[in-house]
């Protein structure tokens, strides 16, 4: 599973920054200025509305202008969820959509024109979200603010804590994150009236999360890390006052804020949740739905559709298990196969210094073969870490971070060494190229490195662009030298029928009534996968329907790109060129990707 930050931080926080939640005019553009309009007038315009929104998210998002390395933020929360909040908001993006509305589009071409369409695009289907009461459910076991706080707090993450000031600045955005969970709580009693309730299996998940911040000593608090190395440019006196102001606040502002949730998920949530799982089962949910689809694929599929293609992928995916199996005489079928994959020792580590070890002796190996398919690279490097102990019993397998725009952090791939069962060797290779290169790191790095891009394309995207190509570049392996073990092609099969698999659970859970047993039953019968991280990733898809449909969507379309353009060019197609077309511009809805990549192959055959 990926997880780019900063663009989860586009969505993921409901409300505007405390300290401003003011909403200016739009810019008026009357009629007789678009009659008579230029196309420079119409591109000075266009950029100014660009940067104005960009500018303005930032104070609704403040955590965002922390990961540009904005300092003005790292002091700033998230105002509470609130009705004034959540309209601010709608007001927000209406404004800008109005303003949008009134470029002729003709007058532009290129990025310009590019720019456009995505911009209108974005804040048509930002509008359709408020149509549903996605802040009734502001935090499960995947996502939410209570995790990637103590990310941020331990150090180790986008905030800085170089000087005192820095130390402040978090000690005064800490009274806004306390703020933000007491609303939080407001808003899941209002779910809970409304029948907008996470399902039990979910918050069952959260509580030990929230737990494991709520200490009797504070020394064993993940946020009293960043006071095991203060600055030396601190006095010594300094030093001891700081310690002191930062202790209180852990005591007074972020330990209570985490009990206040974990009580009130304990004691009021929790015999309240439901024994559902689908959205299907909630007030409109079949709509709500559909809507998860739209804005996770970008593209106009139904439930039906996607269960489907599911399941026609996943028992491709098996046969090719088979000849797998047989490749390495395996004796015995595909279920003693499955079983054999599980339970013999070799194929895992028996601990986490040869897990990193591992991983980043693939990075290395990965690096030397990407110029045989690239001709694009990113400026930074990244580097392997364990997933932290706070989170890893309910993350994915892997996850990637992007580095720091001006290059001061780098990339991060995440791996969870909770279970190193649910780590086999054989996954090593197609893991590294999905999360790293040439996958999330190629695509979300490359992204914020492009110079005259809109900010809002730099650091926005679609799940259904980054993680369609990040298993597009899986599928690159052979192509690139890897994959020459039977195992390791194996383990790229595994992952690509987890994803597979995939199709067909989450429009199963959300759509068509299966019950998380159903959906359990279904992925050890089709994978080698162990219970323990089955049961993970069928919970994690009931907790946030339908990210999990961009993985499959996005590589096919991708897959079918690449296949067209080499029928059109024939011996004018060139690898290279075509994966920096799918790169150089961002992340792109599919519909404008193709359009895009049609428009490039009428150019070549030109040329």
């Amino acid at each position: 599973m990926k997880i780019i930050t900063v663009i989860i931080l586009f969505t993921f926080i409901s409300g505007c920054s405390e300290q401003n939640n003011t909403t200016s005019e739009p810019h008026a553009v009357t009629e007789e200025k678009v009659s008579s309009m230029t196309t420079v007038q119409a591109i000075k315009i266009t950029d100014k509305i660009f940067a104005d929104y960009f500018e303005e998210f930032k104070i609704f998002n403040p955590i965002m202008g922390t990961f540009l390395g904005e300092k003005e933020f790292n002091d700033k929360f998230t105002a509470p969820i609130s009705d004034i909040s959540i309209n601010e908001q709608i007001v927000f993006h209406k404004k800008y959509l109005a303003q949008i509305n009134e470029i002729d589009p003709n007058l532009l071409t290129g990025q310009n024109r590019l720019s456009l369409e995505i911009f209108k695009n974005d804040r048509k289907i930002a509008l359709k979200q408020f149509e549903f009461p996605e802040h009734l459910l502001p935090i499960n076991q995947m996502h939410g603010i209570h995790n990637f706080y103590a990310q941020l707090g331990a150090g180790a993450s986008a905030q800085p804590f170089d000087t005192m000031d820095d130390y402040d600045n978090f000690i005064k955005r800490s009274k806004g994150f306390a703020k933000w969970m007491d609303s939080a709580i407001v808003a899941m009693r209002e779910g809970v009236e409304k029948g907008v309730i996470q399902p039990v299996v979910v918050m069952k998940k959260v509580i030990p999360q929230l737990a494991f911040h709520i200490v009797d000593n504070l020394d064993n608090s993940v946020f009293a890390k960043p006071l095991e190395a203060l600055p030396d440019s601190m006095s010594d006196e300094e030093k001891i006052l700081l310690d002191e102001r930062y202790r209180l606040m852990i005591s007074e502002q972020i330990i209570p804020a985490y009990k206040r949730m974990h009580d009130f998920i304990v004691e009021e949530y929790l015999p309240k949740t439901r024994n559902t799982f689908g959205y299907s089962e909630l007030p409109n949910g079949k709509a709500w739905y559909e809507y998860q689809i739209l804005t996770n694929t970008t593209l106009e599929l139904t439930a039906e559709e996607i269960h489907a293609i599911g399941k026609k992928e996943v028992a491709r995916i098996l046969a090719e298990m088979v000849i797998v199996k047989e490749t390495v005489n395996f004796e015995g079928d595909l279920s003693a196969f499955f079983e054999y994959l599980k339970t013999d020792d070799k194929f895992y580590f028996d601990s986490e210094e040869k897990l990193i070890a591992g991983y980043e002796a693939t990075r290395d190996k990965i690096n030397k073969l990407t110029p045989k398919l690239f001709s694009i690279f990113p400026k930074a490097d990244y580097e392997v870490r364990l997933i932290e102990p706070f989170r890893a019993a309910s993350s994915a397998g892997a996850q990637y971070q992007p580095p720091a725009p001006d290059g001061s952090r780098p990339g991060i791939f995440y791996i969870n060494s909770y279970n190193l069962k649910a780590q086999p060797k054989f996954l090593m290779e197609t893991l590294s190229i999905h999360e790293a290169s040439p996958g999330h790191h190629f695509q979300s790095t490359i992204q914020q490195e492009i110079s005259g891009l809109p900010m809002f394309r730099r650091f926005g995207g679609y799940n259904v662009y980054s993680e369609g190509w990040a298993l597009y570049a899986e599928s690159l392996g052979k192509e690139l030298g890897l994959f020459t073990d039977p195992m390791m092609w194996y383990g790229r099969l595994v992952d690509e029928q987890l994803r597979a698999m995939r199709l067909v659970l989450d429009t199963g859970l959300h759509a068509l009534g299966w019950s998380r047993e159903q959906a359990i039953q279904y992925m050890l019968d089709n994978s080698s996968m162990p219970e323990s991280d089955v049961t993970s990733e069928v919970e994690r898809y009931i907790a946030i329907p339908g990210q999990a449909l961009g993985y499959k969507i996005g590589q096919f379309k991708i897959r079918e790109l690449r296949e067209l353009s080499e029928k059109e060019l024939g011996e004018q197609f060139d690898v290279k060129e075509f994966h920096t077309q799918i790169l150089i511009d961002g992340g792109l809805p599919m519909p404008i990707l193709e359009a895009k990549i049609k428009r490039w192959i009428e150019s070549q055959k030109k040329s």
